[in-house]
């Protein structure tokens, strides 16, 4: 099972060559976490310093992205064939408590 696991991330990263940097990331992002844990994290952009910026939905998630982060940092680096240096996960709730506070909206 792992040598076909191998197989696909290489033959996919080859096929990303023609892709920007942040579109070769989102597209290896199911393939570094696997299908179950992408579903809860989503590829917002990377920034000029190589930072991958990814908003997760729930605490309970954030966790185990922490977890992964320098595991994820790598695997997704070398799939997209993009020097990666590092992951920022955001929950999906504190982006909108920020931007709620931004604009001045009181609850």
């Amino acid at each position: 099972m792992q040598r076909m696991r191998d197989l696909l991330r290489g033959s996919l990263g080859r096929s990303l060559r023609e892709l920007p940097d942040e579109d070769r990331l989102a597209a290896a992002w199911p393939v570094a976490c696997g299908s179950a844990l992408a579903g809860h994290g989503e590829v917002r952009h990377l920034d000029r310093d190589g930072v991958l910026h990814v908003r997760v939905v729930g605490a309970e998630w954030m966790q185990q992205f922490l977890q992964l982060r320098s595991a994820l940092t790598n695997d997704l680096g070398r799939i997209a064939g993009v020097r990666l240096n590092g992951i920022h996960f955001e929950e999906q709730g504190a982006v909108r408590a920020r931007a709620v506070k931004r604009a001045g909206i009181r609850d």
